[in-house]
């Protein structure tokens, strides 16, 4: 576009439903069942037959849409944006761009170049700029590298990554390391960052779900080769979904459909549902990659768990997991990772104190960014930092940071 995408994109006719985000321009449409979500998928399959799908993630509660690269958004990506809201309002579902953020994962390092093999090899990420690594299915957070001074102690905030079996023996092969920790998954980075990299399995169920892999979510992949055999898929599994009554979500990719239950939410009643898809996606001549599904959650040490834990989930918008005997909190739209707590000694001063290399970045519009700030001050958080008014640094009430970055401000 002539001008900065990000100024430029908002001022274009029709596109009030859309806001420019480090992804792209971003829409959420709300829908009353994956049925009537589906439905905006195949128009937008039709829409996109000539020049490829954008990202499109079906929920039981709506549709997110992703056009971009940012840096790259043309005039060509207004009109399909135009184009998507009127099949939207045609269809009988509103817009929510409250609703629409991104989290990415930032390491401190003061040697990039030592940390980003490991890592790549770990979440099997691709290059995504010249301080990045990103999801080539564009659906796990992004990691960014930040320059940051050395800091020997250990971090109160962790990763877990979960892959196929034959995965992790070979990144465990690439970085040369044996496991260790108190499960016997863990990894660590050049710096000492921690990652619990865990095996997962297959639904126990039998070859009628042989496509499916348990990674702490049940997860199955369809690579595709155009809009509508993706279209197709999706159709059919919240189609199945709504008659099962149990969620899903569906990332409808221009090359794959992911197909996820959701984080602990396959052990009762899915393994019919998973071979139904699964017999769905054959009638449609499609073929499983195991390589391609991955879990991602983040978890964060903490004395005092439930004043932290109120912290994350008022500035996230997430919400607490209503199970007693888990710590959870959840995008209630399940587009961004789990969060979850744990205990740490109130007398383990000197970690208390460290500040974190590794951390949270929030990018959401620049019309919700001063919500966001209000709804963590509220909690108990405070900001620290934020004479840039597209950015500011919060911590939680144990000093756990988290950058708040806003966009698409005129």
């Amino acid at each position: 576009m002539d001008r900065d995408a990000s100024t430029e994109f908002p001022r274009a006719d029709g596109v009030r439903d859309w806001r420019v985000l480090d992804t792209g321009a971003s829409a959420w449409f709300d829908a009353p069942s994956m049925t009537a979500g589906a439905a905006l998928v195949r128009r937008i399959a039709g829409l996109a037959a000539a020049t490829g799908l954008p990202d499109v993630d079906l929920r039981p509660g709506g549709v997110r849409v992703r056009i971009g690269p940012t840096r790259d958004l043309t005039r060509a990506d207004v009109q399909l944006a135009r184009s998507i809201s009127t099949a939207a309002r045609e269809l009988g579902l509103g817009a929510d761009p409250a609703v629409l953020q991104t989290v990415q994962l930032v390491i401190d390092t003061a040697d990039r170049p030592a940390l980003v093999p490991f890592w790549r090899n770990v979440l099997a990420y691709e290059p995504a700029g010249p301080d990045a690594l990103g999801d080539p299915s564009r659906r796990d957070p992004v990691l960014s590298f930040a320059p940051g001074r050395p800091r020997p102690l250990r971090d109160r905030f962790h990763v877990d990554v979960v892959r196929a079996p034959d995965a992790v023996r070979a990144v465990r092969a690439a970085v040369g390391q044996e496991p260790f920790g108190a499960y016997g998954v863990a990894l660590a980075d050049a710096d000492g960052n921690v990652v619990d990299l865990v095996p997962g399995d297959g639904l126990p169920k039998g070859p009628e779900t042989a496509d499916w892999q348990v990674l702490f979510a049940a997860m199955a992949h369809y690579p595709v080769d155009a809009p509508e055999p993706a279209a197709a898929l999706a159709t059919a599994v919240a189609a199945l979904a709504d008659d099962a009554g149990l969620p899903l979500a569906v990332d409808v990719r221009p090359d794959g459909v992911t197909i996820d239950s959701g984080k602990d939410r396959w052990e009762d009643g899915f393994g019919e549902l998973a071979g139904r898809i699964q017999n769905a996606a054959r009638d449609l001549g499609l073929a499983a990659d195991p390589t391609r599904p991955r879990f991602v959650q983040f978890g964060i040490d903490a004395v005092d768990v439930p004043a932290v834990r109120a912290f994350w989930a008022s500035v996230l918008g997430y919400r607490p997991d209503p199970r007693a005997f888990v710590t959870d909190i959840f995008d209630p739209r399940r587009l961004d990772p789990v969060l979850f707590f744990q205990p740490m000694e109130a007398s383990d001063t000197e970690r208390r104190q460290h500040r974190n290399r590794v951390r949270i970045d929030l990018r959401v519009p620049h019309d919700q960014a001063r919500a966001r700030v209000d709804a963590a001050v509220a909690a108990g958080g405070r900001v620290v930092a934020g004479s840039d008014p597209q950015r500011h640094t919060l911590v939680d009430p144990e000093g756990n940071e988290l950058g708040l970055v806003s966009y698409g401000r005129a």
